[in-house]
């Protein structure tokens, strides 16, 4: 009897443990995927800054490059003395310059290099620092075409960076005219300078260079002191070349020829290539790794910011704080955008940075405007740290320059923000977005008619004089006075117009809708396509 229990005692154990073995490789096969999935998301983790990283540092390569192919062709500009007298010609180098070089910073230090030289006024320096807003924006339009694949991002994504686009343009046509006729910025500005005690400080601290300056400067380094010498017409340094071919060095070295330099360690410091075969090479290049980086980015973010997460982030970021303070958030959206941009010192590479996440979905239009706004403030910072760390024969025009930079953001503010009604921004370039999303071409055609061919042909028209400028320019604003109002009146009032103005059907279709050249596209890409299939069969 007692071997008996015994034997079942032992098949009874034996089975609670075989039971119990059960259940836990059941509960190890189920926990499996759950920890799998938290590994691959902290690998992604890792990957995406890596993958931010490589991304800014092909957007300061693409500067490089821009400022390699374009960069002389933007000091000669700064030349032209129309450019002293006339105000629209001034917005138009401003931009022209900028996009050249794609750096507002660069277009900012030569005119700030003609102010203290004595060769321009801060009157006349003001235009071009309102062009340089405008053309800073162009590298996040630039981003928001690499979302072209897909409609639903790409309208978020472009109406995202072209809101930065119409609150420069809109700042510019008010504040332009109102600062030729009372000099507020140049008097508000100069009342500051002669209140501050200024002395020249160390130069301010470069976060963003110094993370991404040892991978950048083993591709190419420039010396910039060349545009400025360009601009000001210095005949001993115009002629060299913007790659530099030598670095400084405390060690001294006979066979470098040069007491105290070496030969600068990059890519191209031996290269016998001109500068703009040089910057053609690296515009190819970093344009190839910044729409890789960007695809990998968006499918990056799409994977880690789905369901459960993405809402989250989604009410933590969209969110407006609760009643009676719905007020503050943008606010502090606005200080945030401030003090990131002041941190990585570049509006460019934030605003760049916030496009695939409007993109995707993470932020909201109405989110990233005053995100945007306040990366134009922060951007004024660093330039007033720079101005006051220059030498002390260019300290208050450096300052007095950065200073009107800052007001006129500030009046931009101030005009498009704390009253809902006034944010046109967004309404705009919700408009941009939708009708990018219909018709993919109309953001290349977008880019480049407000980014060149406007301000080109403004620019020469303002070389040719006032009277053809007023000319052709006068009508052409009432124009579009005209149009807008009737267009403002036949949605709210449309009683208040005669019958045949209360819509647009009297006019061709070609004038009130992109469709025509929509379809046109179409037929001409089509015959291509068609021939090259004929081609190859």
């Amino acid at each position: 009897m007692n071997r008996t229990c015994v034997v079942c005692l032992g098949f009874t154990t034996k089975f609670v443990i075989l039971q119990f073995l059960k259940v836990q490789t059941m509960e190890t096969q189920s926990r499996l995927p759950r920890v799998k999935k938290t590994a691959l998301t902290l690998l992604k983790i890792p990957l995406l800054f890596l993958l931010l990283y490589i991304f800014i540092c092909s957007l300061d390569i693409l500067s490089s490059a821009f400022q390699l192919a374009g960069g002389k062709t933007a000091g000669e500009i700064f030349q032209k003395n129309i450019v002293l007298s006339n105000p629209v010609a001034g917005v138009m180098v401003g931009i022209l310059v900028t996009v050249l070089v794609q750096s507002s910073s660069t277009s900012t230090s030569i005119t700030v290099s003609f102010v203290s030289s004595g060769l321009m006024d801060v009157q006349s320096a003001i235009p071009i620092i309102m062009g340089a807003n405008i053309g800073t924006s162009v590298t996040n339009t630039i981003v928001a075409l690499m979302h072209a694949g897909d409609r639903d991002e790409f309208e978020r994504a472009f109406a995202g960076a072209t809101v930065h686009d119409c609150f420069n343009w809109l700042s510019v046509l008010l504040l332009l005219p109102l600062d030729v006729a009372t000099g507020v910025l140049r008097h508000m500005s100069q009342a500051v300078v002669n209140t501050l005690r200024l002395s020249s400080r160390d130069k301010p601290p470069e976060l963003l260079k110094v993370l991404t300056k040892p991978l950048t400067k083993l591709v190419i380094q420039l010396d910039k002191s060349v545009l400025t010498a360009l601009a000001t017409e210095d005949q001993v340094q115009m002629n060299k070349s913007l790659v530099k071919h030598w670095c400084k060095s405390a060690v001294m070295k006979v066979e470098s020829q040069l007491s105290g330099l070496l030969s600068c360690k990059h890519l191209f410091a031996n290269s016998s290539l001109s500068d703009l075969a040089i910057g053609l090479i690296l515009l190819v290049c970093s344009l190839l790794v910044l729409c890789g980086c960007l695809m990998l980015l968006v499918k990056l973010l799409n994977s880690m910011l789905k369901g459960q997460v993405s809402n989250v982030i989604n009410k933590i970021i969209n969110t407006d704080s609760p009643p009676p303070f719905t007020w503050v958030t943008g606010y502090l959206a606005l200080l945030a955008g401030a003090g990131m941009t002041f941190l990585v010192q570049s509006s460019s590479v934030f605003t760049s940075a916030l496009t695939p996440l409007v993109g995707v979905g993470v932020i909201s239009l109405e989110r990233v405007y005053p995100l945007t706004l306040g990366s134009n403030l922060g951007t004024t910072g660093t330039a007033l740290l720079a101005a006051l760390a220059s030498r002390a024969e260019k300290l208050a025009a450096a300052t007095q320059v950065a200073l009107c930079h800052f007001f006129f953001n500030l009046f931009g503010i101030l005009l498009w923000y704390p009253i809902p009604a006034t944010r046109l921004p967004i309404r705009m370039a919700s408009a941009l977005g939708k009708c990018a999303a219909r018709y993919r071409w109309f953001a290349v055609l977008y880019l480049v008619l407000f980014f060149l061919l406007f301000p080109l042909v403004v620019f020469v028209l303002s070389m040719a004089g006032w009277k053809v400028l007023t000319g052709i320019g006068v009508p052409v604003i009432i124009l579009i006075i005209s149009v807008a109002t009737i267009n403002f009146l036949q949605s709210r009032r449309p009683e208040f117009l005669p019958p045949k103005l209360q819509n647009w059907n009297f006019l061709p279709v070609w004038l009130t809708s992109l469709q025509p050249m929509d379809d046109l596209i179409t037929r001409v890409t089509l015959c291509e396509h068609l021939q090259y299939k004929n081609i190859n069969a």
